[in-house]
């Protein structure tokens, strides 16, 4: 909130270099702002009496976007990418899964490998275990284990994540 959009009797104002000018009743506070052609700001709300500072209100709210900003472009966001697999996958097919996620471990993304079960094959999943703890060995180099393996329905997966 500022200047008149400031409803409380009295605040507690700061002047803009940081200074306390102490509680004023908010019409003179206003004024004060205006003498000095700033904002009034309110800082504070839930303080006894709410904290009030003068400033130029369109240069702070600037600097905070530009804040914000930097904070947004620092945040670096994961994209989750998947790979399939059967239980009864081939060596060759395992080494090609492999080398697509290093690929996409090395770029910073996270991957999620999933095996699909249909009919019998329910009743093997540790072969499947076995398949994604090879498979966790062999990108060991570029990815670690993030969540390991676990079922879920006719699904098994495990997540991989990049080492930073």
């Amino acid at each position: 909130m500022s200047n008149e959009l400031i409803r409380d009797k009295e605040v507690r104002l700061i002047d803009s270099d940081g200074a306390q000018l102490g509680i004023f009743p908010i019409k003179e506070a206003q004024k004060l702002a205006d003498d000095k052609k700033l904002d009034l700001v309110k800082i504070s709300p839930s303080a006894k009496p709410p904290v009030c500072k003068l400033m130029d209100y369109s240069k702070y709210k600037f600097d905070q976007s530009k804040k914000e900003k930097e904070t947004r472009k620092r945040q670096r966001t994961f994209e989750v990418k998947e790979l399939r697999l059967s239980p009864n996958i081939g060596s060759h097919d395992i080494d090609v899964k492999i080398k697509k996620a290093l690929e996409i471990l090395e770029h910073g993304d996270k991957v999620k490998i999933t095996i699909r079960f249909r009919g019998r094959e329910l009743g093997h999943t540790d072969v499947a275990y076995g398949i994604l703890h090879e498979f966790a060995d062999k990108v060991s180099s570029v990815g670690l284990v993030e969540k390991p393996p676990k079922m879920e329905a006719k699904t098994m997966a495990m997540f991989l994540a990049p080492k930073i």
